[in-house]
């Protein structure tokens, strides 16, 4: 497993090279601080380099742990993040974590459904690993867009968002906030934010989903039973269809800001969460 985010070049990067060293780069690449290689000790002969050595290198037993923490806090957090953030109408990943709204929705969907799911990681802790990721998502150097994370949803949220709802249900906890997130999707799908903007096509399957997205303001399970390839059994499940339905219902009367700060009030203990930056 590879851990490190690097996002593509974009005019704004070249230019804010340029701009801040004098140099003129067409293709530039940002990448952050953090970095995390954890490979499985297993080799031909059982010959290797003393690779854990290195900084930021971790060799074990088994890679999977890592992997599958990896896919769903950070990107997981990402998929969930990114159509509230599009639908507000926020450029940069930053920008969405440090807002009023998404950020304790963040904090608090972590905690309270996404870590839950997940099976003890050797060495680690895992409310310390999100606040990590946390820190990582709100790096403003990066300038990771919005757009990039959003794109191609039909293929990310099937490995990012559905197998942690899947889990959720099974356990019986609840999944009301992985909902949303999957309600904010068709939301964006409707292609307009909030305020009206359009949304340019950002998914191969666009017509389809836009089409899903905009039946599913009358009749919100429209959406799950128009995209079996994406939620699979989870698309049938009872206590899912009933919380994507009250979500979809939710975000359309109460707003996006609105529909995750009911969520928040919901699921505070102490007060509204805070975003770790």
């Amino acid at each position: 497993m590879v851990d490190r985010i690097t996002p593509g070049a974009t005019q704004e990067i070249t230019d804010m090279i340029q701009d801040t060293w004098g140099y003129r780069d067409e293709s530039p690449i940002l990448c952050e601080p953090f970095r995390q290689w954890v490979l499985e000790d297993k080799f031909v002969g059982g010959e290797r380099p003393p690779w854990e050595t290195l900084d930021s290198v971790s060799v074990v037993d088994d890679v999977a742990p890592y992997e599958n923490m990896k896919i769903r806090i950070l990107n997981g957090g990402h998929a969930s993040l990114c159509y509230p953030a599009a639908l507000l109408g926020l450029k940069y990943v930053h920008e969405a974590i440090e807002h009023p709204t998404i950020g304790p929705f963040m904090d608090i969907l972590e905690r309270k459904e996404i870590i839950p799911t997940l099976p003890p990681v050797p060495d680690t802790d895992l409310e310390e690993y999100w606040s990590i990721i946390n820190s990582r998502f709100a790096n403003p150097t990066l300038q990771d867009t919005i757009v990039r994370i959003c794109y191609d949803g039909t293929n990310r949220q099937p490995k990012f968002i559905v197998p942690t709802a899947s889990d959720g249900v099974k356990k019986g906890e609840s999944v009301d906030g992985l909902a949303l997130v999957s309600a904010m999707w068709a939301r964006y799908c409707q292609g307009t934010t909030a305020t009206g903007e359009t949304i340019a096509p950002n998914d191969g399957d666009w017509e389809q989903l836009h089409a899903a997205a905009m039946d599913a303001k009358k009749e919100p399970l429209i959406w799950l039973d128009s995209l079996p390839h994406v939620y699979g059994e989870l698309g049938t499940n009872p206590v899912f269809r009933q919380a994507f339905s009250d979500a979809l219902k939710s975000i359309e009367e109460k707003g996006v800001e609105g529909a995750m700060q009911q969520y928040i009030d919901a699921n505070s203990e102490d007060g509204p969460a805070v975003a770790t930056v």
